[in-house]
């Protein structure tokens, strides 16, 4: 396999799948954070020669690399969109390495033999910002190149394949290149620029001939004479990837699309397996997170219950409690800091919150930006109704409606619900039936693919949320 070929594919994490430049730039990246610690070590203690002895530390390299690179992973710094301008992906870095020094800074205080002294971090952080800076200005030049792109096939010109050239010029799926779509018999618009006409020669020669890596099945009418079954078994034993139109965009957008999705692809799928080992992991996963960050969200909590107090003059209560929904489909209550007026639904009448919500007090407004509102859901966590990592609940009323209007939208409620999840860091807040739509396809991916490995890197970009404060409303 050619270098170029090798970093058009991806690499399968757990159940999710990365692009394959991104594990490489993420390998160089670690042993650049290393290499930036030695030498603010070597420059820092210099006495004219290059030292090769500095006792213990390899443990310390591993966890400023380690801590920098979790970082980094918070601001974004590993998605394909990142690098579109450059001012921000190099303010990402910095603003990255230096959020990491907060880490850095409580794990000296906890592990004192991890200590490193202020002039080396200061120099071990210019290091590491210069050397990634390089580092991502060169791939960010290599992977702009469309020879580095995914060369993709399409079997199909009419409708479903247009999906795939939408999702493309939209920028829902990046990192492509739509080398070609081949019409077949019952697709209903064959008119695109990319269009093969017609196959006169076997489809495997096509792939080989235009080095393609995957072939998506895109064909109006499967059922329709002309499919070529046979061919794409050559194909598959020629080693190229061949997915059906929901796997694809499972995989390339992290999300399942539900204008594509029929019963059968849910049920011969892999995935959506929650067994009692998995049950237990998320368990001690989520007891284990509630635990490190109570004692940072402690002093957060009562600076937004006096502010609240005291905009308030006393009147209302600090915490306000709502009913939701839970795992199968069971009844809870969720706890909040209040940050609407206290007759906020006078009528009775449940309503989503909106942009500029007259309903919501000035407090309200710059805790809901830091989602500091949703710290009272910690005891949610904690007491087993809600996980930290999850599909957000939302109260029966709207799950009524939704239900109907939805196909599929009761199967969000297989798992138990979370302060964040994998809709919360794809999308923004929505308030209308077509944003529910939007966010159940990222909650039915996450209910699928779920693992360890994909909570913790939404609990990452989560604080990336956080901090930037998007979608709050």
């Amino acid at each position: 396999m050619s270098t170029v070929k090798f970093f058009r594919h991806s690499t399968k994490l757990s159940r999710y799948y990365v692009p394959t430049e991104f594990v490489v730039v993420a390998v160089i990246e670690f042993l650049v954070l290393m290499f930036s610690l030695y030498l603010a070590l070597e420059l820092r203690f210099w006495d004219g020669g290059w030292r090769t002895d500095f006792g213990d530390f390899a443990p310390k390299a591993l966890v400023y690399a380690i801590v920098m690179q979790l970082s980094l992973l918070a601001f974004g710094l590993y998605q394909r969109q990142t690098g579109r301008f450059i001012n921000m992906l190099v303010l990402r870095i910095a603003s990255g390495l230096l959020l990491g020094l907060i880490p850095l800074g409580v794990s000296f205080y906890f592990l004192p033999s991890f200590f490193l002294g202020r002039s080396v971090l200061l120099l071990a952080v210019i290091f590491s910002f210069f050397f990634i800076s390089v580092v991502r200005l060169f791939f960010r030049k290599v992977v702009k190149e469309q020879s580095m792109w995914t060369r993709v096939l399409v079997l199909g010109a009419g409708e479903k394949a247009g999906l795939i050239r939408e999702a493309v010029n939209t920028g829902e799926i990046r990192g492509l290149n739509i080398v070609a779509c081949i019409p077949l018999p019952g697709d209903k618009d064959a008119s695109d620029k990319v269009v093969v006409k017609s196959l006169d020669k076997p489809l495997v020669k096509y792939v080989e001939e235009l080095d393609i890596d995957e072939i998506v099945i895109a064909v109006d009418d499967r059922r329709s004479r002309g499919f070529p079954a046979k061919e794409l078994i050559d194909c598959k034993m020629s080693g190229v990837n061949i997915l059906d139109l929901v796997t694809f965009f499972e995989r390339r957008a992290g999300k399942i699309r539900l204008d594509m999705l029929n019963p059968s692809w849910l049920y011969l799928s892999e995935g959506f397996q929650m067994g009692a080992l998995r049950r237990l992991g998320k368990r001690v996963f989520d007891i284990v997170v509630v635990l490190l960050l109570a004692p940072v969200a402690l002093p957060f909590a009562v600076m937004v219950s006096l502010a609240i107090f005291i905009e308030s003059g006393g009147r209302g209560g600090v915490l306000y409690s709502q009913i939701r929904v839970k795992q199968d489909g069971q009844l809870f209550k969720i706890y909040k800091f209040r940050s609407m007026v206290t007759d906020a639904e006078k009528d009775g009448v449940p309503q989503w919150a909106s942009k500029n919500d007259s309903r919501i007090t000035r407090v309200g407004r710059v805790i809901r930006k830091g989602r500091l509102d949703e710290l009272p859901q910690l005891y949610n966590v904690l007491n087993g109704d809600m996980s930290f990592v999850g599909p957000r609940p939302e109260r029966p009323e709207f799950v009524a409606k939704l239900a109907k209007a939805v196909p599929y939208y009761e199967e969000r409620h297989r798992v138990k619900p979370g302060l964040t999840g994998w809709a919360q860091v794809c999308y923004s807040y929505g308030d209308t039936v077509g944003d529910s739509i939007e966010k159940l396809q990222y909650d039915l991916y996450y209910v699928k693919n779920y693992s360890l490995l994909l909570d913790m890197l939404i609990l990452l970009q989560t604080a990336e949320v956080v901090m930037l404060g998007k979608g709050a409303q």
